[in-house]
């Protein structure tokens, strides 16, 4: 029998639920014997997760999810109205000074997003301070579920998932877009920390099926090794697409729940589109991660 395997997850450290450790605790009470911590364009959450997966006897792939800015990019230009592009880094062992770098200057356009985000809601007359925000982050990087637990905590919304749809997801009056990295910048810092650069959820691209091939063709030439097929926002036939492109390019196919915990209940930990259980085979495919 198959085990469970997991190479897109969310702790607290970015915007997930979860502690890295609670998250870990989760995954080992779900059976699930290998899984990544890609938490947003952060790898605070690295350390406690890989010292939990020890004591759970988890093998634990080091990882993160780093936002992708197109705009002026001849590669990836053209992505439909609100497309947007994240790249996986699956394998980060040995992060370089120019990764580091790289992931502090996201860090400091981070704060300067959340800053904005808290002006925003002092102009729909929310009275907050960033000291609450900080205080509610407990430590952690600030984002969107912490803005969101402080508008359930000042009574504006019922909980987290009503923050969301009401403030804070794309088109709503307290998103502010992130930042991003160049994708070549992104799948070089990757590539020489040990990490495999990965195009994750292809479809939240909102590319044309008859441009992607070439799009993803052009993204392999400058660094991509690898593709996220299958996820829970596209629909079966659309992830058999995928890994049908993925493979006919030499890419490496991967599978993800990118769970976040209660503000995305419908990804489960271990399992992709309406409940796939993400098999081990997917992780024994790829060598370079241990398989």
């Amino acid at each position: 029998m198959a085990l469970m395997v997991d190479l897109h997850t969310h702790s607290d450290a970015s915007d997930g639920d979860y502690s890295p450790a609670q998250l870990i605790r989760e995954a080992a009470k779900r059976g699930i014997s290998a899984l990544a911590l890609t938490d947003h364009d952060t790898l605070g959450g690295l350390e406690k997760a890989g010292n939990e997966a020890k004591t759970a006897g988890i093998r634990f792939i080091p990882g993160i999810e780093i936002s992708i800015k197109w705009e002026g990019n001849a590669a990836i230009s053209g992505l439909g109205p609100g497309g947007e592009m994240h790249l996986l880094g699956l394998g980060i062992h040995s992060p370089t000074p120019a990764f580091l770098g790289a992931i502090a200057g996201l860090s400091s356009r981070r704060e300067a997003r959340n800053r904005e985000i808290l002006e925003r809601m002092h102009e729909l007359s929310i009275e907050a301070s960033w000291e609450e925000v900080i205080a509610i982050a407990g430590g952690d990087s600030v984002g969107r579920p912490h803005f969101a637990s402080l508008l359930v905590a000042k009574k504006i919304v019922r909980n987290r998932e009503q923050a969301f749809s009401r403030y804070l997801k794309p088109g709503k009056p307290l998103f502010v877009p992130k930042a991003g990295l160049g994708f070549d910048e992104a799948a070089a810092v990757i590539s020489e920390s040990g990490g495999i650069p990965i195009l994750a959820h292809p479809m939240s691209l909102y590319v044309a099926w008859g441009r992607l091939p070439d799009l993803v063709q052009a993204l392999k030439d400058r660094g991509l090794r690898g593709i996220e097929a299958w996820h829970p926002i596209a629909k079966p036939k659309a992830c058999r697409r995928l890994e049908e492109l993925g493979r006919s390019l030499g890419l490496h196919i991967t599978e993800g729940s990118d769970f976040h915990g209660s503000t995305r209940p419908d990804r489960q930990l271990g399992h992709s589109h309406r409940g796939r259980p993400i098999s081990d085979a997917v992780l024994e495919a790829i060598p370079e991660l241990g398989g």
